[in-house]
């Protein structure tokens, strides 16, 4: 069992950054995939980024690409989002995932936190 709770969310100025993080509690959280999701009110939630167990292999969702970056420390059971040249359209509630595989399919993920609000304002 994997619990995940999300922190670091905030309001923010359009070009800003912000750094958010997931702590996971379960001594096997080092094992899974780490990612993170977004949802904006209205609309579905979507893959953001995820990261490999090792840590050896990242995925970015093209909207993010370039902007964001996925990091975990495994000795800590935590993993960080960092934002940067944030645009309005980032705004939504970020959730973490944990899971045994990546996927940009929310349904394929088993683990979630309750989700951290970003608003970035233009």
């Amino acid at each position: 069992q994997v619990q995940l709770v999300e922190s670091g969310g905030g309001l923010v100025q359009a070009g800003g950054s912000l750094r958010i993080s997931c702590a996971a509690s379960g001594h096997t959280f080092s094992t899974y995939a780490a990612g993170w999701f977004r949802q904006a009110p209205g609309k579905e939630r979507e893959f953001v980024a995820a990261l490999a167990s090792s840590g050896g292999f990242t995925r970015y969702s093209d909207s993010v690409k370039g902007r964001f970056t996925i990091s975990r420390d495994n000795a800590q059971n935590t993993v960080f989002l960092q934002m940067s040249s944030l645009k309005p359209e980032d705004t939504a509630t970020y959730y973490c995932a944990a899971s045994t595989i990546i996927n940009t399919m929310p349904k394929i993920w088993r683990y979630w936190g309750q989700g951290t609000q970003v608003t970035v304002s233009s």
